[in-house]
C-alpha cells in the first residue's frame, strides 16, 4: 500500500497552488466554480482524502459534539440522539454517542475521552454528582448543554420537560376514571425524572382531597422491562381487593413489562387494572394492549439542545444561558381508556427564559 496522497500532489495534478485547494476544502465560496471542479476532479482521480486530524489540530477543535446519555437501550434517549443528529449534521458536524450507564465513573471516562478529541461540545444527561467535572470543562473551553435535566444554578444551558406536571397528568387521568387505589412504579427516586413524576402524582391527589396514602409507591432498581415485570409479579400476587386499579410507570419501558405480567396472570388491561406509562416510545401504541403515555418532545429535545450547543460554541460572547422547559402531553389508549380509542390531553409546549 502506497503513501497517502497529499495536498500538494492534488495541486500540482488541477494545476492550482496548495492554498488554491486548501480553500476548495475549507472555504469553496471564495474560489471560482471552473477552479472547484477541477481541483475535485483531481482529488477523484487521485484518491485524495483530507487529513481531519491535522486539519483538528490547526483549527483547535473538530467537526464532532458529543453526546452522553443514562441509557442508549433506551428507546426516548435514541430518539433524542436522532434529533442531535439532525440539527449537527446541518452544520456539518457528527455526532459522539456515549452511554454512561448511570454510572459515574464511566460517565468520567467517556468526558475525558471528549475533551481529548476536542469537540465543539457536549450534551449530557448527567449522573448524579456531576456537577464539578461539568464545571471544570466549562473552565476548559468547553461548551456544556444538559439534556433532559435542569442547571440548578442557571450556569448552564439546559432542555427539560416539565416531569412534574407530566406526573399530574398521568394521575388525574387516573383519577378522572374513577381508580382510587394507585401506584406509581420507578425507580431509584435518586433519579430526578423519577422523583419528579412521583411529585406530579402527589400533586394530582390533593388537588383531589386525597393524601398521598393513596399511592403505593413501588420503587424498581432500574427503568427497564425487567424491573416492570418484577414489579408486576409483586402486584399479581396480591389479593384482586388489594390490588392497585390504576399504575402509574415511571417510564413505558416499566410499563411494559407490567403489562407483560399482567397478560402473564389473567388480569385483564384496563378492566382489572389501567396502565399509563411515560415517554410514548414508538414501541407504546404498538404493545398488544396499547399503551396510555405521557409523551416527551423527544426529538424536539435534541433538536434544541444541538441548537443550543452551537450558538454557545460558534456564537458572539457574552453568552447568555438558557433554560428551556418543555410540557409534556397524556395520550390516552386503551391500556387506562373507558373506551377504545386515542385521545391527546394538553398539547406539547415549550417555555423558555433566560438564566439571571
Amino acid at each position: 500500500m502506497g503513501a497517502p496522497v497529499s495536498i500538494k500532489e492534488v495541486a500540482a495534478h488541477a494545476g492550482v497552488s496548495v492554498g488554491t485547494v486548501s480553500n476548495v476544502l475549507n472555504r469553496p465560496d471564495i474560489v471560482a466554480k471552473a477552479t472547484r471542479e477541477r481541483v475535485h476532479a483531481a482529488i477523484k482521480a487521485l484518491g485524495f482524502v483530507r487529513n481531519e486530524s491535522a486539519r483538528q489540530l490547526r483549527a483547535g477543535r473538530s467537526r464532532m459534539i458529543g453526546l452522553v446519555v443514562l441509557d442508549v437501550a433506551n428507546p426516548f434517549f435514541t430518539d433524542i440522539a436522532l434529533g442531535v443528529e439532525e440539527e449537527a449534521n446541518r452544520s456539518g458536524l457528527s455526532v459522539m454517542l456515549c452511554n454512561s450507564a448511570d454510572q459515574l465513573p464511566k460517565q468520567a471516562r467517556h468526558l475525558e475521552l471528549l475533551e481529548e478529541q476536542r469537540v465543539q461540545g457536549i450534551l449530557i444527561t448527567p449522573v448524579a454528582g456531576t456537577g464539578e467535572h461539568l464545571t471544570r470543562l466549562q473552565r476548559s473551553g468547553t461548551p456544556v448543554i444538559l439534556v433532559d435535566s435542569r442547571s440548578t444554578s442557571g450556569g448552564l444551558c439546559a432542555v427539560a420537560v416539565d416531569d412534574v406536571l407530566g406526573g399530574d397528568l398521568a394521575v388525574s387521568h387516573l383519577l378522572k376514571a374513577r381508580h382510587k387505589r394507585l401506584a406509581y412504579v420507578g425507580g431509584p427516586l435518586a433519579i430526578r425524572q423519577v422523583s419528579d413524576r412521583h411529585d406530579g402524582a402527589i400533586r394530582a391527589l390533593r388537588r383531589a382531597g386525597l393524601g398521598a396514602e393513596h399511592l403505593t409507591m413501588i420503587e424498581t432498581p432500574a427503568l427497564n422491562v425487567a424491573a416492570g415485570q418484577q414489579a408486576g409479579s409483586a402486584i399479581a400476587k396480591l389479593a384482586a381487593g388489594q390490588r392497585p386499579t390504576g399504575v402509574f410507570c415511571a417510564n413505558d419501558l416499566i410499563a411494559l413489562g407490567l403489562l407483560q405480567e399482567m397478560t402473564k396472570h389473567g388480569i385483564r388491561v384496563p378492566e382489572d387494572i389501567a396502565i399509563v406509562g411515560y415517554d410514548d416510545i414508538e414501541f407504546a401504541a404498538a404493545a398488544a394492549v396499547p399503551l396510555s403515555s405521557v409523551r416527551q418532545p423527544r426529538r424536539q429535545l435534541g433538536h434544541t439542545a444541538a441548537r443550543l450547543l452551537l450558538e454557545e460554541a460558534i456564537g458572539e460572547d457574552p453568552h447568555t444561558h438558557q433554560q428551556v422547559m418543555f410540557e409534556p402531553e397524556l395520550v390516552v389508549r386503551q391500556s387506562s381508556a373507558e373506551h377504545r380509542g386515542t385521545q391527546r390531553v394538553r398539547r406539547t409546549r415549550q417555555r423558555q427564559y433566560e438564566s439571571p
